[in-house]
């Protein structure tokens, strides 16, 4: 029977993965109703505000959840949020017993959720693949234990180790593979974040353009600036397609300020740090009480390195491409992949200890 309900369970993490791209800030979640053998219900979180897995699930399995097992990736919830509390759906449809991998980090759930199925009279089993399910929202569980966001640090760079072109070339280094990986990326966090020198070399846009899903989540997009020199005309201050905040200190152009904040951005003042710069830490501490779970960090040079020096990045996106950028060459950028010797753009993923 054990490996029947790992069966199951696995199913239902495979259907929480569904929700990857758009169910954040709220945690990824699968369900997967059994009876007699056969499964009769299935569901996972599709994006925020939606129902919740469980009920997508009894709604599927109709009448017939009646007496069968509940398979769900993370503790059912118990409280009133956007919808209903599930474990009352649960108990409501006379489920006799519910598999949970593991509870919820949530303290408006954690453990909560359990015991009301117990009191209910329903049998709970917990723990099955509770690491992969830990894993899995690993942006969750990090935001409700620390109270801080997730922090991606995402470049891309040459094979000789260089994040950008000479003046004349393409800015781009790496292919549109990659580039659709990155806006996937972008697709998953809360938050963009970037410093004053991306803002006034690129004028980026920090949109979601490209993407997998057929729900696009345009995150908050966040520029760095201890003293607010920042141009005004850029896409960034003008499209309100998301929100922008503009974290800076005492030292900013009050003048700049105004200007900003009459265009709807949103600015917020920081200590500075031991070095005179701001205090990255506390920029974090702010985005979290704002429900900011995860950010990614695209840049520049100079800012991810103050993100490695804070000891404030949990994971690293970095994306190789097969060329290098040799500043003694006539042609600055030469591409090796046309040369025979790679094949495609490496991509690398490494979670910080």
């Amino acid at each position: 029977m054990f490996q029947a309900d790992r069966f199951y369970m696995s199913q239902a993490l495979v259907l929480a993965r569904r929700g990857r791209l758009s169910v954040s800030p709220n945690p990824m979640v699968g369900c997967v109703i059994v009876k007699n053998g056969q499964i009769i219900g299935e569901g996972w979180h599709r994006f925020a505000g939606d129902k919740h897995a469980e009920i997508h699930a009894l709604d599927q399995a109709g009448e017939n959840a009646k007496n069968a097992s509940v398979y769900v990736t993370l503790e059912p919830c118990c409280h009133f949020g956007k919808t209903g509390p599930c474990t009352d759906a649960l108990i409501k449809a006379q489920v006799v017993k519910v598999v949970v991998a593991t509870l919820d980090p949530n303290p408006e759930v954690s453990g909560k959720g359990v015991k009301r199925l117990q009191d209910a009279g329903i049998v709970v089993e917990l723990g099955l693949m509770q690491q992969e399910a830990i894993s899995l929202n690993k942006i969750f569980f990090h935001y409700h234990q620390t109270h801080l966001p997730y922090v991606i640090a995402k470049w891309g760079m040459s094979l000789d180790g260089h994040m950008t072109t000479h003046l004349n070339d393409s800015k781009q280094i790496t292919d549109q593979a990659s580039k659709r990986e990155v806006h996937n990326l972008r697709n998953q966090v809360d938050a963009i974040i970037v410093g004053r020198k991306t803002v006034v070399a690129d004028n980026p846009k920090l949109m979601v353009r490209m993407t997998d899903s057929q729900m696009i989540k345009h995150p908050s997009r966040v520029v760095l600036s201890k003293t607010a020199d920042l141009p005004l005309n850029a896409v960034l201050f003008n499209d309100k397609t998301a929100k922008t905040i503009v974290f800076t200190s005492h030292l900013a152009d009050k003048q700049t300020l105004y200007a900003l904040q009459d265009k709807g951005v949103e600015c917020i003042e920081v200590a500075l740090n031991k070095d005179h710069e701001l205090d990255l830490h506390e920029v974090l501490i702010v985005l979290a009480a704002k429900e900011i779970s995860s950010v990614l960090v695209e840049g520049g040079q100079t800012l991810l390195n103050a993100f490695f020096s804070a000891n404030l990045v949990n994971e690293v996106q970095a994306y190789i491409a097969p060329v290098i950028i040799c500043e003694f060459r006539q042609k600055v950028v030469v591409n090796i992949k046309e040369m025979g010797f790679l094949k495609a753009d490496y991509y690398c993923i490494a979670e910080m200890e």
